[in-house]
């Protein structure tokens, strides 16, 4: 029997496949579709539920994004988050208006009886973020949740199972947000929880081949990080020996890290590797640029063509190009409609056509790094590089500050490497998501050997979080700390200061570039 759907509706909100993956968290299958979709690939397959996402537009806008509204007719439960419940009123008959005083970040909640808020206290904190708010609920609707400011912060309509909240359960800052969404998915909808990971590597094996055929070949961009490792033990599994791996050094790996990747992937995992040292080539290109946004496209563009170099230098047909694309690399670079680019990501672009290769295969586009992991485990990828430390695909790079040079890209690899040894001595390297130091280009006096210094400031960055796109400052021992900074300021030329950033996403995003 085929699983159980969620869909969800994707009108351009920053949170939108946090949604999915709440969901999915629950066993529940959800698959995100453009708020313009048609009605049929709405309620195809087995649909059991519909949850308007959020977005930056106003539905008062003339061009704002609306859904049909047959989908409240269909006999489907329906959840609209913040524009989404927005757009419900607006769409069934109620009016939005200019919030009075606009909400954003945690705010006070105070719920009513609802089936939405079953087992949920009558006061909670949830995650704001909205200058509109509903003004007059539909007919047949109830409030049943409002704040200080905001009359009604939910609504529902219990007999067509429609309901709407003004804030983001998604969202792990909002208390007992899962609870929500379970509340919806479980007890409105009536999801069992028959998806599993499992299931999701078959039906993506499945998708590969019914892709790929049976035989093309597939170039894969490897870079031993989790998303490429987990890419590449998906298409093995689907393809076999058709799928051509290209390791590129660029020359902003970490310490030691293109020796272990050749030696992963030559000795421990049965695929074609063709590794080329283009370190010259990008630091000639890179030379003077300062930009950061710059510098990621100058490093993806030169990867594009350092990828088209060595397929032609390996012979094979120009088939098919795969890389390990997550989804928070998506968001950010402004490739879902209306969201906004944070920062580019040489993997989201796909292949410039000129190149050839009929297709792009990117089976992880839609997950999250904690999702990618639990499927590197499930098809047998060993724990070392599972959990291997996220690395951005332009490595160092982004990581210094400034004009690019290998003398600052080499204090920032051996200032990460004692980070990292320091880490894994105390045991945190496991429990502190992602942790990583950035050379900032300040440069300020000091003191050594009785000696008057002017070197640079180094900053350290240590981040909790379950999904990348919200992160907590990791509580990092004041003592580690110490001895961390004492050791990069005695073992790593050209460093006089250490400092450690304690800033959440958002505000801050988690790489400094």
């Amino acid at each position: 029997m085929e699983n159980q759907r969620i869909v969800i509706l994707d009108f351009g909100g920053q949170y939108t496949q946090l949604i999915a993956r709440r969901i999915r968290e629950c066993h529940v299958y959800s698959e995100v579709l453009p708020y313009n979709a048609p009605i049929e690939n709405i309620k195809k397959g087995n649909t059991v539920g519909i949850i308007l996402s959020g977005g930056p537009a106003s539905v008062l806008d003339e061009n704002a994004p609306k859904c049909s509204k047959e989908i409240f007719e269909l006999g489907i439960p329906v959840l609209g988050i913040c524009y989404g419940m927005q757009l419900t009123a607006e769409l069934l008959g109620g009016s939005v208006v200019k919030a009075s005083t606009r909400e954003y970040g945690r705010i006070a909640v105070n719920l009513e009886e609802s089936k939405l808020f079953e087992g949920l206290p009558k006061n909670i904190e949830a995650w704001m973020s909205h200058t509109y708010q509903v003004g007059n609920m539909p007919d047949g609707f109830n409030c049943i949740a409002h704040t200080e400011t905001c009359p009604v912060a939910a609504m529902a309509n219990d007999v067509k199972k429609i309901y709407g909240v003004q804030f983001h359960p998604e969202v792990s800052h909002t208390d007992f947000g899962t609870q929500i969404i379970i509340n919806f998915i479980k007890g409105i909808c009536g999801c069992v929880g028959d998806w599993t990971v499992e299931a999701y590597i078959e039906k993506t094996v499945a998708q590969i081949k019914d892709q790929v055929g049976e035989n093309e070949n597939v170039l894969l961009g490897l870079s031993g990080g989790v998303d490429s490792s987990v890419v590449a033990a998906l298409l093995y599994k689907a393809i076999g020996d058709r799928l051509y791996c290209v390791y590129v050094d660029h020359g902003l790996m970490r310490k030691d890290e293109s020796a272990q990747v050749k030696e992963v992937f030559t000795k421990q995992f049965p695929v074609h590797l063709s590794a080329v040292d283009a370190s010259e080539l990008f630091f000639d290109r890179l030379k003077g640029v300062t930009d950061p946004e710059t510098k990621r496209k100058i490093i993806g563009n030169t990867f594009v063509d350092v990828f088209k170099a060595e397929a032609d230098k390996l012979g094979i047909s120009r088939d098919y190009f795969a890389q390990g694309t997550i989804y928070p690399d998506v968001i950010e670079s402004g490739k879902v409609p209306g969201s906004a680019v944070i920062k580019s990501h040489h993997n989201v672009n796909g292949l410039p056509a000129e190149l050839g290769f009929k297709g792009l295969v990117e089976p992880l586009r839609s997950l999250f790094k904690d999702e990618v992991r639990q499927i590197g485990l499930a098809l047998g990828l060993p724990d070392y590089m599972v959990f291997r430390q996220p690395f951005p695909g332009p490595g160092l790079g982004i990581r210094v500050l400034g004009e690019l040079t290998r003398d600052k890209v080499n204090i920032v690899r051996e200032s990460d490497a004692i980070l990292r040894e320091e880490f894994a001595k105390a045991g945190m390297d496991k429990s502190v998501s992602q942790y990583f130091t950035v050379l900032t280009g300040v440069r300020s006096v000091g003191v050594m050997g009785d000696e008057r210094t002017y070197s640079y400031a180094l900053a350290i960055r240590a981040i909790t979080t379950t999904d990348f796109m919200t992160a907590d400052v990791a509580e990092v021992p004041f003592k580690l700390l110490m001895h961390i900074g004492s050791r990069i300021v005695g073992e790593v030329k050209h460093v006089n200061r250490v400092l450690y950033d304690i800033t959440t996403k958002p505000p801050a995003s988690i790489e400094w570039e």
